[in-house]
Order: C-alpha cells, then structure tokens, then sequence
C-alpha cells in the first residue's frame, strides 16, 4: 500500500494550554531530526495534529518505522490520498481497508467535510461509502460505537484523504521540552531504563561514565555508546562524557577502607557529573538508582553519597523492583546491549563487604587524608565527548 501521508495526534500536548505552541514546535523539532537523513519528508504542524508528507515511498517507509519511538505522540496514521470525487473515494477506500485484517471484524465509516462545497453531506457520503465496501468485503460487520476499525475520509479542497489504522505512539512529552539533565550511564541494566523514563517526561540528556582502564576494556565502553545510542531514538541525540577514572580510583583504594571505598567512588563520581554537568547548563543529574538494590542504595548510603552537592539529583526508579526495571529494558531495546559480559569499573572494584550504612562523617574523615580535588580536575578536563547519533529502529514492515 502507498500512502501519501501520516497523520501525527499529540498526547499530552492537549492538556498544555496557552504553552501548547511551545511543546508543539519542539515536538516539531524531534521529528525533524529524528527523520534528518531521509530528504523527502515534509511536516506540517496544526493545533491538535500534525501531517507528514514524503514524496519518496522508501522515506516514507522509513518515517513510518521511526515514528513510534518519538516521544510526544500519541497515536498516527497512514493516509492515502485520492480526487475528492465519489468513485476515485470509494475505490481508494478498498484499498485502504485491503490494508487492515478484515477477518470477524467491525467498522464505520467516519466522514470530515474540510472542503463544504463538496456536493454531497456526511450521511449520504457514509452509505455510499459504506455500501460499496460491505459489497466487497462481506465479513465486516457495521457498529456505530466503538467498531474495530474506522475508515475516516477527510475532504480537503486539494483531495480526498483516507484513513483505517491508528498505531500507538510513545507517548510522554518532547524530549527537550522539561529542561536538561546528565545521566549517569553504566553498562549495566538500570541506568538506561532511568534515562529512558526521564526523556519520557519530556527532558532531554547527556550522559556520564566512568572508565577505568586497563582494568575495564574497550568493549565495556562500547556497550555504553550502544546505550547511549539506543536511548537517542526516542527523541534526541545524547552527547556522552567519557571520564578516564583510574587514577582516582586506585587512590580511593589506597586511602580508603575497603568496607567505605564504595562509597567514596559514589560520591567523587557525583562530585565530577555535579561539575560537568555545571559546565553543560544541565539542571539535574539523573542516576539508575533503586532504593536497597545493592549496598550503595541503601537511604544511609544516599544521604552520604548525596552530601557533596545541592544540585537535584533524579532517581526514577527509585521504588521500582528488578523485574520492573527488566522488563521495562527489554521493551525499549536495552537489555540486551545492558547484558553484554563486559564489567564496568563499578562491578571490578566493587568492595567484599560494602557498608550498607555508612555515616558521613566518618567517610569524609578518611577521604581528609588524600586531596583528590587534583586528580578530580584532571579526569574532568581528559574526558572524551562523544555525540552518540541515533540508528532508528524498524519495526513497522507490515504497513507497508
């Protein structure tokens, strides 16, 4: 089936009042990037909707499979085009039903008069319509309510323009339209699904993570900039900082008690994202960090952790168990990037016995002893940036 264009509804964008045009231009803005290398496509934003156009089917195509990842929309749907004349509308109208799986299904006809000179009114153009398709397509049944498929026709004045499939959206909110945050990113599980979650409220990341070679390989950093990568598809590049950490690491190791380094390289980690993420403008730093999943999570853990900056620090999976969290990283394409058998510096260095609740002021007597500020400074300042473009995924072949 050739369809000539997308109709794009808008989910929460509805609710945004006098500030809708705000959340619509960056919406606008998402999915011209995420459809920047295919040359053909076209949009165009009304209030309540937005249309896409694509004169080249093979981008179109490819629209098609990138728009469900797209943060913001809540539903589209191919449309076909056709003379906005009686019999080219119901010969298209066939077509686009052919389109849909008929089989012990239900449907309507819905009719859009844009154009009022056409010369015929919505009831006549129902049974017309709707005659000529239950001639050719015997197993349909007709309910006014709630039928499983609606063929919508919209007569413009420039043509005819029909619809009969509605695919989910992503939902959520632009990326981009709440403000800007840095993410720390691991190679492990959690992290992904945190940053995932928060582009889904509408903000837009960078990303943070720590490598400490030789003692975590190339591959572990490979594994990063795939998730960084995979995250990029819902609505928006993700700059990544690589920090080279060994350095400091080794001396945490040195200076500080096995059972507390723990929790020193939390919070020298969150004291370096608290100072990248100032030189970025980010407003929050974003972690994948589950109340009492590991020794580090633990609230006596946080509140140390958390006592070397002012700055927001979002945990959106705070109350979620591993199984949520899995689940959530398989659906998103993550889980198995996540899974890869290639350690972090976290998981290599990760004490026998961590404290589960340390006090401050004993962590901070022992970090007193070793000025890491330095070594602080300098991993911030050899820290790779890498722009991680997204691969669209494509998974919406049987429209086509």
């Amino acid at each position: 089936m050739e369809w000539n264009e997308l109709l794009i509804r808008y989910g929460e964008l509805s609710l945004k009042g006098r500030n809708r045009n705000t959340f619509v231009r960056r919406l606008k803005k998402n999915i011209q990037l995420a459809m920047r290398d295919l040359p053909t496509v076209k949009l165009q934003a009304e209030r309540d909707r937005m249309f896409l156009h694509a004169s080249d089917h093979d981008d179109m195509r490819e629209a098609i499979e990138r728009l469900p990842s797209i943060f913001g929309i809540q539903s589209f749907s191919p449309v076909a085009k056709c003379q906005a004349e009686l019999e080219a509308i119901k010969a298209k109208a066939l077509d686009v039903i052919a389109s849909v799986e008929t089989t012990g299904k239900t449907f309507k006809v819905e009719i859009k008069r844009s154009d009022k000179s056409f010369p015929l009114v919505t009831g006549e153009l129902q049974q017309e319509i709707g005659g000529h398709v239950l001639r050719h397509f015997p197993d349909l049944g007709v309910k006014m309510k709630k039928p499983d498929i609606q063929l919508l026709v919209d007569i413009r004045s420039d043509g005819a323009f029909l619809t009969a499939a509605t695919y989910k959206g992503a939902g959520g909110m632009p990326v981009g339209s709440n403000g800007h945050s840095l993410l720390m990113l691991s190679g492990g599980i959690d992290s992904p699904v945190a940053g995932y979650l928060m582009m889904k409220r509408g903000v837009s990341l960078d990303a943070i993570h720590f490598a400490s070679p030789p003692f975590t390989s190339e591959m572990a950093q490979k594994k990063v900039m795939d998730l960084a990568e995979r995250l990029g598809t819902f609505g928006a590049d993700i700059r990544l900082h690589i920090i080279p950490f060994t350095e400091l690491q080794q001396a945490i190791v040195k200076q500080v008690p096995n059972n507390l380094s723990m929790t020193t390289t939390r919070r020298i980690m969150l004291e370096i994202a608290d100072k990248v993420r100032g030189e970025i403008g980010a407003m929050g730093i974003v972690t994948g960090e589950s109340l009492g999943q590991v020794a580090s999570q633990t609230l006596d853990s946080m509140t140390a952790i958390n006592a070397v900056t002012s700055t927001p620090v979002l945990r959106p999976l705070i109350a979620s168990d591993k199984l949520e969290i899995i689940d959530i990283a398989q659906r998103i394409g993550t889980y198995d990037i996540s899974i890869r058998p290639f350690e972090d510096c976290c998981t290599i260095f990760t004490p026998s016995n961590p404290k589960t609740k340390p006090r401050l002021e004993k962590v901070t007597h022992y970090e007193s002893y070793f000025d890491f500020a330095p070594l602080i400074e300098e991993a911030i300042a050899k820290r790779t940036v890498i722009n991680q473009a997204a691969k669209q995924p494509t998974d919406f072949d049987d429209l086509l």
